[in-house]
């Protein structure tokens, strides 16, 4: 059975009962505690945890996920994936553990033909809490188990929580005995690998307080609602009934690895070490699309760093394969053909796709080259100085820095007989890699942020009337006023508090928009808004700083917006849309926003491009913006599904979390038409301008638009037109021939300079004669010091030419030095053979500062006041020898 089919075969099996079939969420998660979606649970986690209320009372997906935690086991474990899909059904508040196995079992022991997936019931084990009875029982009368096919397991396997106060319960998995090919008998406390686990069950049915670890905290009581969470793992059971040993030859991810085997010249089950290679090619490749189609792009931070690194890893394991040509051109095609059937997306969203990828091993191939001419050089100097092995802080620069791969650095020093310091190396990688656990606690717990007391609110006044849509005023009465500690009663003059409301006109920062700003007023206060935030959903939060009298808890105040701000928001968000829209409209459906911010005035977009673009290009994209804005084209607003968005061509931001029903954002019908919340005009014409200020990098593959909006617009262009007019002015020349006036002046300095150039480097070479024919002998050595004007290019240039000059049999040597602190050694082939070394020299002179090759050197740090005595040095160091 297809993996695919298994995938819409499970759908269908509990849309049939009851539940709602929810599509997958993007991998990239809002949850501030995750960078990707890590388990299905992870979108319903606001229902869960009660932030929330939940849409429906029974759901059913399969979710996208990713986890890197364990990306070293890759391909070495038959268990370990990067991306897998979990199936998963999910009840709030409805059904509970009777109903959950008997779906589960009947699910997996139906006849194919019937509907199932047909697996043998002989073959299945479970495991339960030890203190789940209750469990027990229901699969004796359900599955008719044996009890010595119900395992009893402790907190570590059967005991289920997020790791933080909040909803917990027992869990009961399923396993399947593949047979004694694969392992001993007895069950899955046993053997692990012989007896897979395909399904858990989660029954979230008490609440558990602070404390560490799976174990050890308390049970604070049962919770109100009882809840169902469960996780069939899709591709472990197309393991199972594609009769395969291991995830990696399934049907989505077994064409990856025969290609890169094809490729590679090898055969896989010939060499253990080159078939780990190859699962690792299989895995990240197609992890790397599918983080790629949810529009995460590579980066040096956070998630991008992620895929960055999932990349450089099949790069490099296609490499260590002996395949030295670009891989991925020939590896995600394949890709997405294995993942279409599923996510049909994937191939709208291939060209974007591919050109990031191939933008990406682009860089890291010429970065290979890069580490490559480092390495090299450490290794040099190692041996030169009569070591057998390179530091460990070199490896981990070169890791860090240029990612360089440690075990790519290990082949290639064994290669020229140097061994790698791995301890320091590990040691300083365990150093960051606590740092990334200490930022992962801080994001997991919630930084400084705490949301208890503001949960407090929520579960007291429930959600927050936002009305930001819809007015700039609203009469409202405060719910509570925070401090940094919690709860305060009062709020005086001077004071910044987090504000709660009843009702509010304000919008919240989200989509890429700045929050409003604006004042709340009442009988005794006035207070100055600083912030929006939503810190739990359903909930607005207000930052606020009290100008004059009292807030208190209980107070009526006048919330109102500024509108002013109000409008220069609205116009730079609807900006954003426009802009976005030109550039598709220019280059084309791949450069699809990958980030934005707008506040009134300004804006800026992110988008996945290869290059710079040309002047040309950047006057059309501003030029199909305005255009759009002098036809006034009509900003409309619908509200839908979000499936019948996305048949309608709206297009998703992958950050964001849509709910059962979507915004969609029209401007000029088809022409833009995006999922958004934030605040627009009504009418195209009331942005005013979109005035293109920047466009540049910020990160390999990803270029940033900047451009100034309405009013500001409009003065930044007031500001470019009086600029223009001063240089027009000084140059005396009308603005249409401002270019050719300003291309000619450039000639004409720079053939001032080449002609300076020129006369220097006379001089220089005449200088070098003379100083060539002053030198004295040190111990049958020519030596010449000189001064130089300038700094190091110079220092050196005049060292070489004075070296070029001296007798060619005898050894010569040059120290040149200049008022910035800068000396330079140059030794001629004599001198080398001699046994002189400029590196060492310059040390020398230097008290251990400065380095280069052993005939050219240089150092700096010098004081003015010690050049000539230093320069005097060299002539004795090199007699005293």
């Amino acid at each position: 059975m297809r993996t695919a089919d298994i995938r819409s075969r499970f759908l269908d099996y509990f849309a049939e009962r009851g539940h709602t079939a929810v599509p997958s969420a993007p991998l990239p998660t809002p949850d501030p505690t995750l960078l990707f979606v890590n388990a299905g649970m992870v979108p319903f986690k606001p229902y869960f945890t009660g932030e929330a209320a939940p849409l429906w009372e029974r759901a059913t997906s399969v979710q996208k996920c990713v986890r890197t935690l364990d990306i070293e086991e890759v391909g070495k474990t038959t268990r370990h994936g990067s991306f897998f899909q979990m199936n998963g059904n999910f009840s709030f508040g409805d059904y509970f553990k009777e109903e959950a196995i008997a779906y589960s079992w009947e699910l997996s022991t139906t006849s194919q033909a019937d509907g199932g997936y047909g697996l043998d019931p002989d073959k299945i084990w479970v495991t339960v809490h030890h203190s789940d009875n209750e469990s027990r029982g229901i699969w004796r009368k359900v599955a008719g188990l044996p009890d010595d096919r119900i395992v009893a397991r402790g907190d570590e396997d059967n005991f289920w929580s997020m790791g933080v106060p909040g909803p917990c319960g027992p869990c009961s998995e399923l396993y399947y005995d593949r047979g004694p090919a694969l392992g001993r008998e007895g069950g899955p406390a046993v053997d692990e690998d012989r007896y897979m686990e395909f399904w858990n069950l989660v029954f979230m049915q008490y609440e558990r307080g602070e404390g560490p670890g799976k174990s050890g905290y308390p049970i604070l009581g049962e919770l109100p609602r009882r809840n169902i969470d469960t996780g069939m793992g899709l591709e472990r059971m197309a393991t199972l009934l594609q009769g395969k040993d291991n995830l990696y030859e399934i049907d989505e991810t077994r064409p990856i690895l025969d290609r890169a085997a094809t490729l590679a010249g090898v055969r896989y089950g010939a060499d253990a070490q080159a078939d780990v290679r190859l699962r690792v090619v299989a895995d990240h490749v197609r992890t790397a699309l599918m983080l790629l189609g949810d529009g995460t792009a590579p980066g040096n931070e956070g998630r991008g760093y992620v895929l960055r690194r999932i990349l450089r890893r099949a790069v490099r394991s296609m490499r260590q394969l002996g395949y030295q040509d670009p891989a991925l051109r020939e590896l995600l095609p394949v890709a997405r053909a294995c993942m279409a059937p599923s996510y049909p997306e994937i191939t709208e969203a291939f060209p974007r796709i591919t050109d990031q990828a191939y933008g990406e091993e682009d860089a890291f191939r010429a970065t290979l080259k890069q580490g490559t001419t480092v390495l090299d050089t450490a290794v040099t100097k190692v041996k030169s100085e009569g070591g057998r092995s390179l530091p460990g802080a070199q490896a981990f620069l070169l890791h860090d820095t240029y990612g360089f791969p440690i075990d790519l650095t290990l082949e290639m020093a064994a290669e020229q007989g140097v061994e790698v310091d791995r301890e320091g190396f590990t040691a300083l990688m365990n150093q960051q890699r606590e740092r990334a656990r200490a930022d992962a606690r801080a994001r997991k717990s919630g930084g400084a942020v705490d949301t208890t007391a503001l949960r407090s609110v929520l579960d007291a006044h429930g959600p927050t009337d936002w009305r930001a849509w819809e007015t700039l005023t609203t009469e409202s009465r405060v719910l509570a006023v925070l401090g940094a500690e919690g709860a305060v009663p009062v709020a005086r003059t001077g004071e910044i508090v987090t504000v709660v409301l009843d009702r509010s006109p304000f919008y919240a920062e989200s989509g890429g928009q700045d929050s409003d700003a604006g004042v709340l007023s009442g009988a005794s206060v006035e207070a100055e808004v600083l912030d929006v935030q939503r810190p739990l959903p359903g909930l607005v939060a207000h930052q606020v700083r009290v100008t004059e009298g009292e807030l208190a808890p209980g107070d009526a105040v006048h919330a109102a917006v500024d509108p002013e701000w109000r409008l220069g928001a609205r116009q730079a968000h609807s900006g954003t849309h426009v802009l976005h829209a030109a550039l598709r409209e220019v280059l084309g459906p791949t450069a699809l926003q990958a980030g934005s911010y707008n506040r009134p005035g300004y804006l800026r977009l992110d988008f996945p491009w290869r290059g710079g673009l040309s002047a040309t290009v950047r006057s059309e994209v501003e030029e199909a913006a305005n255009r759009a804005l002098r036809r006034d084209l009509p900003v409309g607003v619908q509200w839908m599904t979000l499936p019948e968005a996305k048949a309608l061509g709206a297009l998703a931001l992958f950050d964001e979390t849509y709910g059962e029903k979507v915004r969609v954002v029209e401007i000029g019908g088809a022409w833009s038409r995006e999922l958004c919340g934030g605040t627009h005009v009504e009418h195209a014409s009331q942005v005013g301008t979109v005035a293109l200020t920047s466009e540049g990098s910020v990160g390999a593959g990803m270029r940033r638009l900047e451009a100034a909006v309405g009013v500001e617009g409009f003065a930044y262009l007031a500001r470019e037109r009086d600029l223009v007019a001063r240089i027009a002015e000084q140059l005396g020349a009308p603005r249409a021939e401002l270019p050719e006036k300003i291309a000619g002046l450039l000639d004409r300095l720079k053939a001032a300079d080449r002609e300076n150039a020129r006369l220097k480097q006379q001089a220089n070479t005449a200088r070098a004669a003379e100083l060539a024919g002053r030198g004295v002998d040190a111990n049958g050595v020519q030596v010449v010091t000189a001064t130089a004007e300038g700094g190091a290019d110079e220092a050196r240039a005049l060292a070489m030419a004075v070296r070029d000059r001296l007798p060619a049999a005898m050894p010569g040597a040059v120290g040149v030095g200049t008022a910035a602190g800068v000396v330079v050694v140059a030794l001629n082939k004599a001198a080398r053979e001699a046994g002189l070394n400029a590196a060492t020299l310059v040390k020398q002179l230097l008290g251990g500062r400065g380095g280069g090759s052993p005939e050219l050197a240089q150092g700096g740090g010098l004081a003015a006041e010690r050049l000539a005595d230093t320069l005097a040095e060299l002539p004795r160091l090199i007699g005293s020898r």
